[in-house]
């Protein structure tokens, strides 16, 4: 197996612990954890694949990724009360997903279309899409909205990995190199915090107020 399917397994599988821990944190039953775990661990390629017009989209031809997320939902839902804060969990988790998944979206827009523009794109896509539907399912708040630098951690792991790969380099080192920046960017970013200026003026009228 490829260096890409091992960071492919691993991206979904981290993700879909993600959706089965803020099932945990929802409390909800087997099958909410199931589903969250499932969704998380696919949106983001599902969309990837849309975009690209690669239908049908990876699942459907190889299940075994759904088998994969329901494990690990399974294996969350006997395991989430060991830990203790599970939220935590859940963005670090996130992040390491993110790395991994930015550079297998970017691999695989970069094969469809040899554009690095896409394969920027597509990287960043996949890396966020299934954490941006976790949230939006668990109700949880969203990690977009958290203050600490987050897609930009994927666009700098998908540039840095098709870069290299624009250089030459074997596939294993641009793999790991965008990987590494992703989740430096990302992982110091939870740390220490590092955030992007906000916009500082008045915010515009409630659209109540307009109509």
């Amino acid at each position: 197996m490829s260096l890409l399917s091992y960071l492919d397994y691993a991206g979904i599988a981290l993700f879909a612990a993600t959706g089965a821990l803020a099932a945990s944190r929802k409390q909800l039953d087997m099958i909410g954890f199931l589903f969250l775990a499932t969704v998380t661990g696919l949106g983001g390629g599902t969309v990837r694949d849309v975009v690209l017009g690669r239908v049908p989209v990876f699942w459907v031809l190889n299940p075994d990724y759904i088998l994969i997320c329901c494990a690990v939902g399974a294996l969350v839902f006997f395991t989430a009360h060991l830990v203790e804060s599970r939220y935590r969990l859940l963005i670090w988790l996130d992040a390491i997903g993110l790395s991994a998944y930015c550079v297998m979206g970017a691999a695989k827009g970069l094969a469809a279309t040899g554009s690095p523009t896409i394969a920027i794109v597509t990287g960043a896509l996949t890396a966020s899409f299934g954490g941006v539907l976790r949230d939006l399912l668990a109700n949880e708040p969203s990690v977009l909205l958290r203050p600490e630098i987050y897609i930009t951690a994927a666009l700098i792991g998908s540039a840095v990995f098709t870069g290299a790969e624009a250089l030459g380099m074997p596939l294993y080192v641009s793999s790991v190199v965008g990987a590494l920046a992703a989740f430096g960017i990302r992982g110091g970013a939870l740390h220490f915090g590092w955030t992007f200026p906000t916009y500082k003026h008045k915010p515009g009228r409630h659209p109540d107020e307009v109509m």
